[in-house]
């Protein structure tokens, strides 16, 4: 009854054409905000931000990036840890270069630099497509990492071979280092979330995005029609590796504070943010976020029942959370290709029949 169109006047086109057109959608969106800004902070604690939030926060944005090639586009990519990889040493370069430089200022040229790396490696899709293309940015994740394993000037040769994140602050509160608080990189990675969010949504919404899901579902009507299929997919790759290179700089300097290249930005990463996609869904901003939360939760559900709870082996439940998640591509390959954001609008679709037949 209450999640109805009716009374919701729209008296332009503008208003009629935005993310939420029906009123009860829009208020849930700002209460959503209104509790992540302004309640959370209050209440989170070491363990829920580190095993919890911060995760979530970070591998969306990394979601949002390959839904943006993958999704959008029809781009497929097996080389997002490589560039998350990019951002990360991008953003230890110029931390380490430049003290004086902003944080925030750090992530954001680090994503600039993963995009002009992921233009590079995005310019063989104007030849090869599917499974080639996949094959190539395989390669550019092998590629990636041997580079910053094997060139010292990246890591300031250091013995180790490992980057640390120096401490920075931001209005004089600490979000890198090792005296960090959970509420300021809450809401620090928060900021990122909301605002490559709210890019992202428009920038599939408009022309930007239109062209992309063009060359996905038919690239060669789409060039008749005038798309110029460089332009598009490689401001898709550029797009695209911006974001995740954001979530790799913020990956390494907020969440870890010290990496490895092959352990942090291996092929595991991924798949496991091309996980997030197909079950969150591909092509919708929604699903990379259902995604990311559904990837970041099933581990420490399991390992908080499983372990903690019943006493299970720690090993014997990681097992079962990828035999979990393997079953799940699966089925959703098979009955709902386009996941988690798919059922939740069928559940709202439903909702605003009922009690009516349907």
């Amino acid at each position: 009854m209450f999640y109805r169109e009716a009374g919701d006047f729209k008296t332009s086109y503008r208003s009629d054409n935005q993310t939420f057109p029906i009123a009860f959608d829009r208020y849930r969106y700002y209460a959503v905000l209104a509790v992540a800004i302004g309640v959370v902070p209050f209440v989170v604690d070491d363990y829920w931000a580190n095993a919890v939030l911060l995760p979530f926060l970070i591998w969306s944005i990394a979601a949002i990036g390959l839904n943006i090639l993958t999704g959008y586009c029809g781009q497929v990519s097996l080389g997002t840890g490589g560039f998350m990889a990019v951002g990360a040493y991008a953003c230890y370069k110029l931390m380490t270069a430049f003290p004086e430089l902003n944080i925030a200022f750090c992530i954001l040229l680090g994503g600039g630099v993963t995009a002009l790396v992921g233009v590079l490696f995005g310019l063989p899709s104007l030849r090869i497509k599917g499974f080639y293309l996949a094959v190539a940015t395989l390669a550019a994740q092998f590629f990636l990492v041997w580079l910053f394993n094997r060139v010292p000037w990246f890591y300031n040769y250091s013995a180790s071979g490992q980057i640390s994140a120096p401490e920075r602050t931001v209005f004089g509160i600490a979000v890198t280092g090792p005296n960090t608080q959970a509420w300021a990189t809450y809401l620090f990675c928060l900021a990122f979330v909301i605002v490559l969010g709210w890019l992202a949504r428009n920038l599939t919404r408009g022309t930007v995005g239109r062209t992309w899901m063009s060359i996905r579902d038919m690239d060669i009507a789409a060039e008749i029609i005038g798309v110029n299929p460089l332009t598009a997919k490689l401001t898709a790759f550029a797009v695209s590796s911006f974001f995740v290179g954001v979530a790799g700089a913020l990956f390494f300097a907020v969440y870890l504070g010290a990496v490895e290249v092959g352990e942090a930005f291996g092929i595991s990463k991924s798949f496991l943010v091309l996980f997030m996609i197909i079950i969150g869904g591909l092509g919708s901003i929604f699903g990379s976020l259902a995604g990311a939360a559904f990837m970041v939760l099933l581990p420490v559900l399991l390992k908080n029942v499983l372990v903690g709870g019943l006493g299970w082996d720690t090993v014997l439940a990681a097992h079962l959370e990828l035999v979990i998640v393997g079953a799940l591509i699966i089925v959703f390959l098979i009955v709902e290709p386009h996941g988690l954001a798919r059922l939740w609008d069928l559940a709202k679709e439903k909702l605003r029949l009922w009690p009516f037949p349907h």
